[in-house]
This record gives structure tokens, sequence and C-alpha cells, in this order.
């Protein structure tokens, strides 16, 4: 690919970063919520130090970092790259300040430029497989600042306003249809050209037996049933696990959901609203989702099921291009009869699959080796993208992983079951 064209690329990418910290305060950036989740500006430098480490350093020889010292703090997993500071204990680096962090960004990204502008075409096509995991790197790291600020205005009494937003217009929501698949061999997994994370492949056959899944997401007012029907307190719909957390944790709602003196809010990015019946249910765990299929008579479906599912669906939905952030109720006008519906955007859809290798998976050898194949335990897979997944990030075969317990993203619920 063209020098330009890759440069393009990574500006386009870094500055959304950016625009996504735009409303943030200085204070905002610093405060980490949980263990799970990071500051923005942990975000922000760690994926400069990414572009630093896997591209700068050995491919820029006249490339110094100005703070070694990041090479400690801002790595996140990696290993084989050497010590790195403790997770839970990111929200305490109150140094660097935002100010230092951006001025690391504009630094990494000066010599980026270089670093493409100068290259020639052999250098390039060496960088350009680095160079494009980086980006979707960042990508991932932008769906997670969205998450994880929301979580930590979640946290804040005051129920701070991340963005406005205006609603979209009430319409009705169709009715849940079953659309059945027949049973066959599929081929399951990434081919062709373009970009794949390596946990994706390799492409290989599956059977499946015939199977149905509910035409659109399940919604918010669908999941209120559950709840006043008592299904928090009953635990012949629980896996046991499900149902210890659910006792020692105390959920009776999805996460930002509140019960005030019988009307139910929701917080949103932008800020608490009345809970929007029609639209899809999210922040639910997989012990949640599993729970609520089988209290719906239905299951959840399985990663291979979904993504066969899915190539007969257009890659389109609520995506972080949007500026939305939120799941968007379907419409009657938006769905087709007997088609499936919001398959891509809105939420991400737990499937009963957990999170194992492919047939034939090696991980790659060296520290991007450690991307994804040593997480493929106690993990399931989910599928789809969100409201807050970049649409140029998204593909069907893409395998999203978190433990069952997870809460924090947009997760959310489409049924499936046996013919």
């Amino acid at each position: 690919m063209p020098s330009e064209t890759l440069l393009d690329r990574y500006k386009a990418v870094r500055a959304f970063s950016e625009k996504i910290c735009e409303p943030l305060l200085p204070e905002d950036f610093v405060i980490q919520s949980m263990p799970d989740a990071s500051p923005a500006k942990w975000h922000l430098a760690h994926t400069s130090w990414f572009y630093e480490t896997f591209l700068l350093k050995p491919h820029q020889a006249e490339y110094h970092s100005p703070h070694p010292q990041y090479d400690f703090l801002f790595n996140s997993y990696y290993n084989t790259i050497g010590e790195r500071h403790c997770r839970p204990k990111r929200g305490l680096i109150s140094r660097p300040t935002v100010e230092d962090t951006y001025a690391y960004r504009a630094y990494v990204d000066e010599h980026m430029t270089l670093l493409l502008t100068e290259a020639d075409g052999e250098t390039l096509a060496v960088l350009e497989p680095l160079l494009t995991l980086g980006l979707h790197h960042e990508q991932q790291h932008q769906e997670l600042m969205v998450t994880d600020i929301k979580h930590l205005f979640f946290d804040n009494p005051l129920c701070p306003v991340y963005l406005p937003r205006r609603d979209l217009p009430a319409a009705p929501v169709p009715a849940l249809e079953w659309i059945g698949f027949d049973e066959g061999i599929q081929e399951i997994g990434w081919a062709g050209e373009g970009f794949s994370f390596d946990n994706e492949l390799p492409r290989h056959k599956e059977y499946l037996q015939p199977y149905a899944l509910g035409s659109r997401l399940v919604t918010n007012g669908e999941y209120l049933k559950f709840i006043e029907s008592g299904g928090y307190a009953q635990p012949e719909w629980w896996l046991s696990e499900g149902w210890n957390v659910v006792q020692s944790a105390g959920w009776a709602a999805p996460l930002c959901w509140w019960d005030r003196k019988g009307e139910w809010m929701e917080f949103t990015l932008a800020g608490m609203a009345p809970l929007d019946l029609d639209a899809p249910a999210c922040h639910v765990s997989y012990f949640e989702a599993d729970a609520y299929a089988r209290w719906a008579g239905a299951r959840l479906a399985t990663e291979a099921e979904w993504e066969a599912a899915s190539v007969t669906v257009p890659l389109c939905g609520n995506f972080a291009e949007s500026g939305r952030f939120h799941p968007a109720a379907l419409s009657s006008g938006d769905a087709k009869a007997g088609k499936l519906s919001q398959m891509f955007g809105d939420v991400w859809e737990w499937t009963r699959s957990q999170y194992t290798p492919y047939p034939g998976y090696a991980s790659p050898p060296g520290a991007l080796g450690e991307y994804n194949g040593k997480f493929m335990c106690n993990q399931f897979v989910l599928r789809g993208g969100s409201c807050a997944t970049s649409h140029s990030h998204m593909r069907s075969t893409y395998r999203n992983f978190f433990p069952p317990d997870a809460r924090w993203q947009f997760t959310g619920i489409r049924l499936a079951k046996d013919r």
C-alpha cells in the first residue's frame, strides 16, 4: 500500500482517539473506576507505546524514546517485552500529566510520519502488517475508552453527561421472528485478503445441526419481564457459578439500571434517562444472558451458528462513527420480514461458545504472539460489535471475548434455539 495511504489511515485512527477524549476534563483522564478499566490517559499513552515498541524502535535507527520509563508504565500484558506496572493501579499514575501524555503522542506521531514517508517499497512491505495491527489495536482501545468512561461516570453520584444525545423518534419494535437455518457443514473463520486477528484463523469446517436465531436483539422491555417475574431470585435459570455471583454481588438488574421507586432509569453517556423499553438490553453478563435465554425457553447461539448466519447480513449498523454510543431501538421500517436485523453494531452478542483456539491454531512467534492466544481460557466469545466499535474495525469473523461475569461492555442478547 502506498505510504500516503498508510499515513492517512494512521492519522485518521489517531485523531479519533483524541476526538473521544474531547468532552473530558483533566480530572476525568486519570481515574480508574475498577481493575478491569483503565484511565483514558493510560489508553492514549499505551496505544502510542505500541507504535513506539513495535514499529519505531525496530525500524527507525535514529529513534530514541523521550521517556524510557514509559516502557514500564504503559506496557499492558507483553511479558516478553519486560516488566510492567500493576494493572489495578493504573489510576495512581498521576504523572505523566495529561499534557505530558498528549506531548508523547505528538512525538510518536511525528516519528511515525517520518518513518512512513521515508520508507522505500521493501520497508513498507514489512511495516504495513505491523501498522495495520497497531491501528486495529488502537481501535480496540477506543472502544475500551468509551466503555471505561461510561463506567467511570456511572460511578459518579452526579451522573455526568459525556455527550448530549438527541433521542431517535419512537417507533414500534417488530415482533420477534425465528429465522431458520438448515443443517450442514459450514466454513468458519477468516479467508481472503485484508486484516484479521490471529484468533480468527485458520478457516475450518464445522458441522451445524438445524437451528434458528431470533430476528432481532432482546429489548429492555423483554428483559424487564424477566426481572419482574423474579428471575434474579430463581436459581433454576442460572448456572451454578452465575447464581453464586448474583448472590454475592447482589445483582438485581443489568449494570447501569436503577429502580427509582418503581420507575426504571438507565445511565447512558448522555446522562441518566428513563429506561427505553424498545432499545436492546445491554450491560448484561454471560450469566445473565444465559439465564434470560433459559427463562425464555431458548438458548444462546454458538459462535459458529452466529457466523454462518451472519453471511446473509450486510455489515452495517449502529457503530461508533454515529457518535451515539448507545444501542438504538429497531423500528418496523428497518426490519425485513424473515431476515436478521441488528447483527452488527448496537451490542456485542454473547454466544455459548468458550473462547478456545480453532483447529490448527498456533500463536505467532514473539511478543505479538501474546496478543490473543494466551487468553484462551475461562472466557466466552461475543460477536457482532457494538455502538462503541468502529465500523472499519469489524468483520463477521471477529471474535471478542470476556469472562462470564463481565458487564461493563455494551453486551447484549440474541436468542437461539434448536429446530
